[in-house]
C-alpha cells in the first residue's frame, strides 16, 4: 500500500508507459490526444509579464462550472493573468470557447515532480484554485515548498471517492493538510475532506448554481426553436452517456407525441458518430446539428453534435432529461437546465450530483424516474399537461436563484 510521497512517486515513474500508452489508446478516437505533449511534463511556451492565479479545471464540466469564479477573480484583480488548465482536449477546447483570448490555456502536468517544478517555476503563479476533486500530493506539496496559496475549490468528494482515498490515508491527510484551505459544496462533502485529514474546510455551496446563461446562446436557442417550429414539442437528452442513446431511441415510441423532436447531445465528441450510426441503424429519420440546415418536419431525432452550445439546447426545448443519470454514471448537472427554467428529468443515479438532484426534485423543478420506459411515460404527462410544465419551469428558476453565492463565499475565502 502506498503511504508516504515517495512511494507515490516511485509507483508514478512506474506508470510512466502506461501514461504514454494511454494518450496514443485516447488519440484513436480523439487526435488531440496527442497534442501539446509537452506540456504534460511541464515544458511550456506561454508567457505573460502580468502577475497571474491559477485554475485548474479537469474536463468539460469542470470549465464550464469555472465560469462564475474565472469573472469574479477577473473583476476582483484586473491587473493579474487568469491561467486555465486541463487534462483533456475536450476542457481545453471548453475553455477556449467560453474565454477567448481572455485566458491563457495549458495542460496541467503530470504529477511527476520535476514536471510539476517546470510548471510552477514557468508560471510562477501567486495562488492556485483546483476545482472540485483534484488531490495530486507533488503538486500540492511543490505549492506549499513555495509558499503559493492553493485552495481546493467546489470540492465535492462522494462516498465512493471517500473510500478510495482512505485507503491510502497517510499520503492523503499529508496532502490535504498542505491545502490553504477546502471550500466544499456541501455538508457531507466538508465531513469527507475532514475525515481525511483537511484543516481549514468550510461550506461554500456550488459554484454551477452561479452561472449565468450567455445571453447569445440563449437568442441562438430561440432562434432553433422557431426554425423546429413553435407549436412542434422538443425533448432534450443532455450530456448522454455510452448505452443510454439505445435505451432512450427505444423508449420513443412510447411517448406517441406527434411530431416530437428528440434532440440527442452526447457527452463526449468522440462519441458523435459513434451515435450518429446508432441512430441511423435504427431507421430513424434524424439530422446532425453541423449539418447546419433546417429541420425538416418528418425529421424525428436531431443530433447535437457541437460543442460550447448546451444553453443554447437548453434555450430550444420543453423538457430536458440529463444524461449519466439512465445508466450508473453517476449523473451530468441538472443546475444548468434549471437555470434556464427547463423541467428536469433525471434517471436513478445522479451520485454525482446527489444533493442538487435531491433539492431540484423537492423543489418541484425534477422528477426522477427508474428507466427509460418511465421517462417516456414522463415526458408524454408533462407534454399532455401544459400547467404542470409551466409550474415546474417556475421551480426551476427559483431553485436556481436560491443555491447562489457560491462564487462570493469562494472569493472571502482567497487569501493573496
Amino acid at each position: 500500500m502506498i503511504k508516504t510521497r515517495f512511494g507515490y512517486t516511485l509507483v508514478l515513474y512506474a506508470l510512466l508507459p502506461q501514461v504514454l500508452l494511454h494518450l496514443v489508446w485516447r488519440a484513436r478516437r480523439q487526435p488531440a490526444y496527442l497534442k501539446n505533449i509537452p506540456e504534460r511534463f511541464g515544458f511550456y511556451r506561454q508567457k505573460t509579464t502580468r502577475p497571474l492565479i491559477w485554475l485548474h479545471a479537469v474536463s468539460v464540466g469542470e470549465t464550464r462550472a469555472a465560469a462564475p469564479l474565472i469573472k469574479a477573480l477577473q473583476d476582483r484583480h484586473p491587473g493579474h493573468q487568469i491561467l486555465l488548465t486541463h487534462m483533456t482536449p475536450t476542457g481545453r477546447e471548453t475553455g477556449e470557447a467560453l474565454f477567448g483570448a481572455d485566458v491563457l490555456r495549458c495542460y496541467l502536468p503530470y504529477d511527476y515532480p520535476g514536471a510539476v517544478a517546470r510548471f510552477l517555476e514557468h508560471f510562477k503563479p501567486k495562488a492556485g484554485l483546483l476545482m472540485e476533486t483534484e488531490i495530486w500530493a507533488n503538486l500540492i506539496h511543490g505549492c506549499s515548498q513555495r509558499h503559493i496559496p492553493l485552495y481546493l475549490v467546489n470540492a465535492r468528494l462522494s462516498g465512493k471517492s471517500f473510500t478510495r482515498y482512505r485507503r491510502f490515508a497517510e499520503l492523503t491527510r499529508a496532502s490535504l493538510s498542505e491545502l490553504s484551505a477546502v471550500a466544499a459544496q456541501t455538508r457531507d462533502d466538508a465531513e469527507r475532506f475532514s475525515a481525511l485529514g483537511a484543516a481549514n474546510v468550510t461550506v461554500a455551496g456550488n459554484i454551477k448554481f452561479d452561472i449565468e446563461p450567455p445571453a447569445a446562446q440563449l437568442e441562438r436557442g430561440r432562434a432553433w426553436r422557431a426554425s423546429y417550429g413553435e407549436a412542434r414539442p422538443v425533448l432534450l437528452a443532455a450530456s448522454t452517456r455510452d448505452g443510454e442513446e439505445a435505451a432512450l431511441l427505444g423508449a420513443l415510441a412510447q411517448i406517441a407525441v406527434p411530431s416530437l423532436l428528440t434532440v440527442i447531445v452526447p457527452r463526449h465528441p468522440q462519441r458523435f458518430d459513434q451515435v450518429a450510426a446508432l441512430i441511423e441503424r435504427r431507421g430513424i429519420r434524424f439530422q446532425r446539428r453541423s449539418g447546419e440546415t433546417a429541420i425538416a418536419p418528418e425529421t424525428q431525432v436531431l443530433l447535437g453534435d457541437s460543442m460550447g452550445e448546451m444553453f443554447a439546447y437548453y434555450a430550444a426545448c420543453d423538457i430536458a432529461f440529463i444524461g449519466g443519470s439512465l445508466l450508473p454514471f453517476g449523473g451530468q448537472n441538472l443546475i444548468e437546465a434549471c437555470a434556464a427554467g427547463k423541467p428536469v428529468l433525471v434517471g436513478p443515479h445522479t451520485y454525482n450530483f446527489s444533493e442538487a438532484a435531491e433539492l431540484a426534485i423537492a423543489a418541484g423543478a425534477a422528477i426522477r424516474v427508474k428507466d427509460a420506459g418511465e421517462l417516456a411515460r414522463a415526458v408524454r404527462r408533462l407534454l399532455e399537461d401544459r400547467e404542470v410544465m409551466t409550474r415546474m419551469a417556475d421551480a426551476a428558476r427559483a431553485f436556481s436563484k436560491a443555491h447562489q453565492g457560491a462564487t462570493q463565499r469562494v472569493l472571502e475565502l482567497l487569501r493573496f
